[in-house]
């Protein structure tokens, strides 16, 4: 798969001509978006891969840490969160000065600190918000049933796009299903939405190929969605990922179906160019097409301009209207 410059994706914001000086100055900074999750020092997931993400979306992250998880590449061990007022405000004191266009809701650490975030959440009705459903298998049997209880209750009813993996979707909105099928994206939209919840997106829908499928779907059925190659390689970070980019593009008005689209093709591409860094799962690289090329990169793009019929290729240094070198596929499977 051949990288594309820039991502694909950005939240980048074109901005009028016709503005004024000042306006297109106030135009042109980036849209925000405000992240509830947890501190995670792998830089897989929470608040590291929000930011991480947002930023090479062309957006700006406002982190709220909810709690702190330890962890490493390998497996998660245990987790501190913070009180509930701490939580609260460190939102409301940056919302009081910063306008925000979207929420990132991720882990949020114990039922108080989802009812902290729902009550933020709710003073902003108008702002989409995209709310992911990690896997918290790691908490015992009481900490998730009353985690899980909470989330349905507080968040659900304010959410715009619900996103997770399809076993942890089914086992979420869907506890007691014991069809010989798999719930469809359609029934487990239909079990949110009578939570409030208006979208959900399921990622790694098993297929009978080497393929997996993510499908964005409501009560009425499936929207859009993309196959990707099925990964030999681990990954921890990917739902994270995939939240986080689609709150950057909704953060600039996308409209819900080409943003899922481009956030799916975001993921795709940092799964590609995965790397890991220590002695357990890979993490995505949310900046694969940042990085300059390598020497057999630049003698390859040589030779497809060669046989495109151009008479001379050289190297420049990139200017404002030049694109970034792009990086060869590095997906790891």
């Amino acid at each position: 798969m051949t990288k594309p410059a820039i991502p694909a994706t950005s939240a980048a914001v074109l901005v009028d001509p016709a503005l004024s000086l000042e306006e297109q100055e106030e135009a042109q900074a980036p849209a925000c978006v405000m992240s509830f999750n947890a501190s995670d020092a792998s830089g897989a997931g929470g608040l590291a891969g929000d930011i991480a993400t947002i930023a090479a979306m062309g957006a700006h992250c406002l982190p709220v840490v909810t709690s702190i998880i330890l962890r490493d590449t390998a497996e998660t061990f245990e987790h501190h969160t913070l009180d509930s007022e701490t939580i609260a405000e460190q939102a409301r004191m940056i919302l009081e000065d910063v306008p925000i266009s979207a929420w990132k809701v991720g882990f949020l650490g114990s039922p108080e600190g989802i009812s902290a975030v729902a009550e933020v959440l709710s003073d902003y009705p108008d702002v989409p918000l995209v709310a992911y459903l990690p896997n918290v298998a790691w908490l015992d049997e009481e900490q998730q049933q009353s985690y899980m209880d909470a989330f349905r209750e507080l968040v659900l009813p304010q959410t715009h796009v619900l996103v997770g993996n399809h076993k942890t979707l089914t086992d979420f909105l869907l506890p007691d299903w014991d069809a010989d099928r798999p719930a469809s994206p359609r029934e487990l939209a239909v079990a949110a939405g009578q939570h409030g919840t208006a979208h959900v997106l399921v990622t790694g829908i098993s297929m009978a190929n080497q393929f997996v499928d993510n499908v964005l779907a409501n009560s009425l059925g499936p929207i859009t969605g993309e196959k990707f190659e099925r990964l030999d390689a681990s990954f921890i970070g990917a739902g994270d990922t995939l939240s986080a980019s689609l709150a950057a593009l909704l953060s600039v008005g996308a409209e819900i179906h080409s943003a899922v689209g481009e956030a799916l093709s975001f993921l795709d591409q940092a799964l590609d160019a995965g790397f890991r860094p220590g002695m357990g799962n890979a993490i995505p690289d949310r900046f694969f097409w940042a990085l300059p090329p390598s020497e057999e990169e630049e003698a390859a793009a040589a030779a497809e301009a060669e046989a495109a019929g151009a008479l001379e290729v050289e190297p420049t240094a990139a200017g404002p209207e030049d694109s970034p070198p792009t990086r060869p596929s590095r997906r790891m499977h």
